[in-house]
């Protein structure tokens, strides 16, 4: 009789520049397609998805947040408790990856313990380039990360990123039950903070004048 895999409950979250593509990224990744009816996210969003492996079961708990400036304050409670980040950038758009460079530090300094982070560049299928893919894998390996070029309107380099993020997650069984409990309770007040926004957005929207 072979015994039931070990089940393994992850937060992770996508960070970086508005309109660098963070919303269609996650979209490929979850659902395998790409629209260019997307809208800005606002404060943040969130998937559930589930990975099976040769070993364990992975239960991933995916936000999707909102890159603009004014719901830059937000980002910590997303943040918060997540153990995996990809953090990414437009490679049409130099500004994008100094952003990048931003809150790659501000999630080591603020987010969890040995955090594990994921570089992207994203657009790969657009000709014009302003970031160097030499420049970006170097930066990633100074700082012992992973760096892919992806184009979530292909696809391409999209599964393989996300995967590569989800290998690096930390399996240990003494972690699992405290980590999940911790992240359940923080899943609820994301949730409410997300409806609370979206109101607040709906309600502005509605006014007159």
């Amino acid at each position: 009789m072979s015994s039931k895999l070990p089940t393994y409950s992850f937060k992770i979250v996508i960070l970086g520049e508005s309109a660098v593509g963070k919303t269609s990224l996650l979209l490929r990744f979850h659902k395998n397609q790409f629209s260019t009816d997307l809208e800005s996210t606002i404060g943040a969003s969130h998937v559930q998805k589930s990975i099976n492996t040769t070993d364990c079961q992975m239960q991933l708990l995916i936000w999707d947040t909102a890159g603009q400036e004014q719901y830059h304050s937000l980002a910590p409670m997303y943040y918060r408790g997540a153990r995996g980040a990809l953090i990414a950038y437009d490679r049409t758009s130099y500004k994008s990856f100094e952003r990048a460079k931003n809150w790659i530090k501000e999630i080591q300094k603020k987010g969890s313990p040995n955090v594990r982070i994921v570089l992207v560049g994203n657009k790969v299928d657009l000709e014009k380039q302003e970031v160097k893919s030499s420049e970006a894998l170097n930066y990633a390996k100074e700082n012992d990360m992973l760096f892919f070029e992806t184009s979530a309107k292909t696809g391409e380099g999209v599964q393989e990123a996300f995967l590569a993020l989800v290998k690096l997650l930390p399996k240990k069984e003494g972690e699992q039950e405290e980590d999940v409990k911790k992240n359940d309770q923080d899943n609820e007040n994301f949730l409410y903070l997300h409806n609370m926004t979206q109101n607040k957005k709906k309600k502005n929207n509605d006014g007159c004048c």
